[in-house]
């Protein structure tokens, strides 16, 4: 089973090293200001060339304008943005037109509805991520460490590949697999201590389970 692994909300050299060498292919980076997962432009400038072509940069954005998706841009180079906010499909399709820049779109999950929703926009990105609906007062669109109902996604994957997250640990992804068929996954507070601080035992433990899981 060939799958895609992302790492994401990483903030400092350490962590961003230790995801790369336990075999992270994508490392995700938050540009939104309310997530104890935010990089600033100049953090951005800086962890960026420490993954020096050894996994995919990802960047995340909320609801970002225009300007800020380009000095986003400029300062991380991305290989994919990620857009995590209430971007319509309208809009997604303007962001891949005017950048160029392959796409992720976010979409949270709570119903079957929401599936038929999200195929709006598969014609106009490069990955679908099923996330968990966040609660109805959390502040961040995703990131929350709450999950959903994997078997939603049984026949999602024959429309169109996507990334599971949301959730996400060492102990259940294996299951989450196995339930959903994913392509990828994608595990920010599965693999941190706190809120925003990463772990890097626990980067390598989530890393081992879905490799373990990837050759059987």
């Amino acid at each position: 089973m060939d799958l895609t692994v992302k790492i994401c909300g990483l903030r400092t050299p350490e962590t961003l090293h230790a995801a790369i060498e336990a075999g992270a292919d994508w490392v995700g980076f938050v540009f939104f200001p309310k997530s104890p997962r935010h990089v600033s432009l100049d953090e951005a400038r800086a962890l960026g060339p420490l993954v020096a072509g050894r996994a995919q940069k990802v960047a995340l954005l909320v609801d970002a304008p225009d300007a800020m998706i380009a000095d986003v841009i400029a300062a991380l180079q991305p290989d994919f943005l990620q857009l995590h906010g209430h971007e319509t499909p309208e809009r997604v399709g303007e962001i891949k037109q005017r950048f160029g820049v392959p796409l992720i779109k976010a979409v949270g999950i709570a119903g079957q509805d929401d599936l038929i929703q999200a195929r709006a926009y598969e014609s106009v990105v490069d990955w679908m991520l099923y996330d968990a609906k966040p609660p109805k007062q959390a502040v961040l669109p995703g990131g929350n460490g709450v999950s959903f109902d994997w078997t939603l996604l049984k026949e999602a994957g024959k429309q169109h590949h996507f990334m599971l997250s949301g959730g996400l640990d060492a102990d259940n992804v294996a299951n989450a697999l196995a339930i959903t068929g994913a392509a990828g996954v994608d595990v920010s507070s599965g693999v941190e201590s706190a809120p925003g601080i990463k772990d890097t035992k626990r980067i390598k433990a989530f890393m081992a389970a879905v490799r373990q899981t990837a050759i059987q």
